[in-house]
């Protein structure tokens, strides 16, 4: 069986590689070592010419449609037309570019994560070099502050601790030791290992390079990011196929009634050219009209106008189909740690011999209570405690700073020391004040093999020293405790006592420290047994806790029917205790670990991802395997985190999502979107959003779609009934703008519907337009096409078969109608009466445009040019009354579906294993 690095023990990593401990590689060995494994770099695949990329945004059948509408425009001599068509191409192409460019930059940011220079072993002397030029078989020399410049083990470890979260996901500084471990240990278990980016944080050491550039972990991230191919949003999906559909259906159409047209103008063997001529001009106008060439401006508008209000609300969009994908999620990815909790350790339990007190407050904010049964315990009547806290404060390295500017409180040195720190503040013990009453005069750091801590201090009245380390080993050391203040031999009993309190802490997930004490006549230099005989005090369990707010939006999720699944490196104990806190996972739940994960199948992986909502010590490849297997399910998942291993799940995820403030920039360029406040339940409000904007795309493309339809059955009526054409190539021109533009802008800003987040997202095989919208735009475009038809027969009825005239009354009727109809668009759901008839001004305004632009065409100089007659006020009162029909029409639908269609009861999903 072939060993991994982490089971060898250092001297035979030392002779694999051909290296000294003492000495480090020679020049030419390193130089050897250079042209066979090349620089310490990430490798980026190569890129596209900015022109290819140009050229591969005009693949889209929807764009090529639009294109050739500025031709079909050209010919009909509508020069304008066709160039604001080819101006929408260029707009939508360079954007395309832009955002490619963008999402460039997350590889450009891993690498910049890399440490710039090494201390290293050269020829047996320390040198500093380029960590570029770093090779495997360097001795490389570690101390606090710096970062880990290559994948290594470590061959000599001084009480090292080094941050890896951004890695592994593991919350607090992980200890580093010299010997081999497990084989099947995960990432985060490799305790013998260090991996390039993390930081130092305690201690020194020193450790032989084992992996260089893209043989990294880190490296194994940035070839993860590379493999994964960019995927459609669900609506440029549908948009693409929606373009496909409309192109066809236009074609055949205009087609269709050019036909027809040329046929009944056929009479007596005798074909007109000047009706060929008006038939071939109607068709291609009606081409044009048909296809909405403002869809894709008004979709870019509106989800820009989405971008915006998000943004207010702390979520940055980064890409601007996302805005509409969020609101179709189906599954919330979340890492843990920074993201579902504070990222600040917080003692939260407190225990003495006497009681085990709750402690109340927030990350490294100094305000709290301890609790009793949710009553204040007085501490200044609590001796135990009040030694317990005081030992906490003195025998820690950390040090709790307040920012003038933001008030902000923050830890310098090592999160865990930092909580003790804290919790003592919470007490009234502050460490500044202590360390002036009892200055420090010596102390035995903490090591891995001790697991334990001591400092010595000397007043004038007392000498003694504080020892705070793992529970099991410190109470071994104590034959005494403190109770109320006396000092008594420690019982079988009492050590029973102190034992369950600590399982009880451990079984909640809490991190558990002891302290104890030993009095001293004088301190002269530190004591050899030090850590021996001592005096127990106390206990103190702490944790990383949970957002306050995250609980109501894990809930808010539920009842949207989202499903949110916590995806950590952390400890599976923590990681479940934190799941279960927050409504993720149920009491019976179980959390899957990495290594399960390991022995599963990709189908046993999807059977498992629909019930599984805690996945603990997992890799980055684990969470790109979790985040596949959903989507394969045919879920929409968004995926949250943080950190740098975090990156490839959030790339590979329909919805990357990046927190701000705690956020790498390798995260943050790679998202889709960046919560700018670390708020979990910021997601939530962009969900929302994400709905609303949706639902307003639909409307839209509702109205426009019916309109469009209206016109077209206008022409192909009229020439099955023999009529003649009821509207001119450049009325129909004229119609398209005036109704396409306003009114249909106006509805993607509409505001949200009652009870969008008690839905269910819909399914992602949905179609852009359900048979529920179909059947409604084919009744709109009917009721619409029988009315124009009816104002125009009217025409020629009541005046004589002026052609003229009834063309007018087509041309004006056609305009109100679908001006009224657009605000019975506002939903598919409610009636326009139930929202407010004039709730939305945009709407107003765009009504009100349309109708001046409308007196314009018809008053004026412009009537020459689009053939129109005045009409009086008795024709006016015609029109005006007649034009409401078909919006009176779609509210009496809305009202049958209502009626017809059984209530359903939006049931969340509860938290499952």
């Amino acid at each position: 069986m072939i060993k991994l690095w982490h089971q060898l023990t250092s001297q035979e990593i030392v002779q694999l590689l051909h290296s000294n401990s003492s000495t480090g590689l020679t020049s030419l060995e390193a130089d050897k070592q250079l042209q066979q494994h090349g620089c310490n770099e990430l490798k980026e695949k190569p890129q596209e010419a900015l022109w290819q990329k140009f050229l591969n945004q005009f693949k889209d059948f929807l764009v090529l449609i639009l294109i050739a509408a500025s031709l079909v425009s050209i010919l009909v001599g509508e020069i304008t037309d066709s160039l604001v068509i080819i101006a929408i191409v260029l707009l939508n192409a360079l954007l395309g570019v832009f955002q490619e460019a963008k999402a460039e930059k997350a590889l450009a940011a891993l690498k910049e994560m890399t440490a710039p220079n090494s201390k290293v072993l050269r020829d047996s002397e320390i040198t500093v070099i380029p960590s570029k030029f770093l090779v495997p078989g360097d001795i490389v020399l570690l101390e606090a502050g710096d970062y880990i410049p290559g994948d290594l083990r470590f061959i000599e470890s001084h009480n090292i601790k080094v941050q890896e979260a951004s890695l592994t996901g593991e919350s607090v500084p992980v200890v580093k030791s010299t010997e081999p471990v497990d084989g099947a240990a995960s990432l985060a278990d490799r305790h013998n290992m260090g991996f390039m980016s993390t930081i130092v944080t305690y201690g020194r050491g020193k450790g032989i390079v084992i992996g260089t550039g893209m043989q990294t972990e880190i490296g194994k991230i940035a070839t993860m990011l590379q493999a994964v191919e960019e995927d459609s949003s669900p609506l440029q999906k549908k948009l693409a196929e929606f373009g496909k559909m409309l192109g066809i259906i236009c074609l055949f159409v205009c087609a269709l009634v050019f036909g027809l047209g040329v046929y009944s103008g056929y009479s007596d063997g005798v074909l007109e050219m000047a009706e060929v001529q008006l038939m071939l001009m109607t068709a291609i106008s009606l081409a044009v009209a048909a296809i909405p060439e403002g869809l894709p401006t008004v979709v870019t508008i509106v989800l820009a106008l989405g971008m915006q209000r998000m943004a207010k609300k702390n979520s940055i969009m980064k890409k601007l189909h996302a805005v509409e994908t969020l609101g179709s999620i189906s599954v919330i990815c979340s890492d843990k740690t920074g993201t579902l909790t504070q990222n600040q350790m917080t003692v939260v339990k407190a225990f003495t011999l006497e009681k085990m007190v709750d402690v109340s407050g927030e990350g490294y904010d100094p305000q709290g209570a301890f609790l009793q049964d949710g009553k204040t315990v007085d501490l200044a009547a609590e001796q135990d405690f009040a030694l317990l806290l005081k030992g906490a404060a003195l025998c820690n390295d950390a040090q709790l700073k307040r920012v003038p500017e933001s008030g902000v409180w923050h830890i310098v040195g090592d999160p865990t020391e930092g909580a003790l720190v804290v919790a003592a503040a919470k007490g009234g013990c502050r460490q500044s004040e202590l360390a002036v009453r009892y200055p420090r005069m010596g102390e035995l750091p903490f090591d891995s093999t001790r697991k334990m801590m001591t400092t010595f201090h000397q007043t004038a009245a007392e000498a003694l020293s504080f020892t705070k380390g793992a529970p099991d080993v410190l109470l071994r050391r104590c034959t005494h405790i403190v109770v109320n203040g006396e000092v008594h031999l420690l019982t079988q009993e009492e050590k029973d006592r102190i034992g369950a309190a600590n399982l009880e802490m451990a079984s909640h997930a809490l991190r558990v420290l002891a302290v104890a004490y030993r009095t001293w006549d004088t301190i002269t230099e530190t004591p050899t047994a030090a850590e021996e005989n001592l005096i127990f005090i106390g206990l103190l369990g702490m944790i990383d806790p949970p957002r306050v707010e995250v609980r109501e939006a894990v809930a808010v999720c539920r009842s949207a029917g989202i499903r949110p699944i916590m995806i950590t490196g952390d400890h599976p104990d923590t990681a479940l205790a934190i799941a279960k806190d927050l409504g993720i996972a149920g009491p019976n739940s179980a959390a899957i670990t990495g290594s399960q994960l390991d022995t599963i199948s990709q189908a046993g992986l999807q059977q498992l991802v629909q019930t599984a909502s805690v996945f603990a010590r997992v890799s980055p490849e684990h969470k790109m395997a979790i985040v596949d297997a959903l989507r394969s399910n045919g879920q929409i998942v968004a995926m949250t985190g943080d950190g740098v291993n975090d990156a490839p799940a959030l790339k590979k995820a329909d919805i990357g999502v990046a927190m701000g403030i705690t956020g790498t920039d390798v995260t943050k360029e790679t998202a889709d979107m960046v919560i700018a406040d670390d708020n979990f339940a910021t997601i939530v409000s962009a969900v929302e959003e994400g709905r609303v904007i949706y639902a307003n795309i639909r409307k839209f493309v509702y109205f426009l779609l019916s309109c469009n339809a209206s016109e077209i059955l206008v022409i192909l009526f009229a020439i099955l009934l023999g009529w003649p054409i009821p509207l001119l190539p450049i009325q129909l021109l004229w119609i398209n703008l005036v109704t396409d533009a306003f009114p249909a802008l106006a509805l993607g800003v509409e505001k949200k519907e009652p009870n969008v987040m008690k839905r269910n997202p819909r399914d992602p095989a949905e179609p852009l337009l359900t048979r529920k919208l179909q059947s409604m735009i084919v009744i709109q475009s009917l009721a619409m096409a029988v009315t124009v038809l009816g104002a125009f027969k009217y025409g020629l009825h009541a005046y004589d078969g002026d052609l003229g005239v009834a063309r007018t009354f087509a041309f004006i009727t056609l305009i109100t109608t679908q001006v009224v109809c657009a605000f019975a668009a506002r939903s598919e759901h409610y009636s326009v009466f139930q929202l407010g008839l004039f709730s939305n001004k945009y709407l107003n305004a765009g009504a009100a445009l349309s109708l001046f632009l409308l007196l314009l065409s018809v008053y004026g100089p412009l009537h020459v040019i689009f053939k129109t007659v005045e009409p009086g006020l008795a024709e006016w009162l015609f029109l005006l009354i007649l034009s409401p029909l078909p919006f009176l029409t779609t509210e009496l639908t809305k009202l049958v579906y209502k009626l017809s269609t059984p209530k359903r009861t939006t049931t969340s999903g509860s938290p499952t294993k």
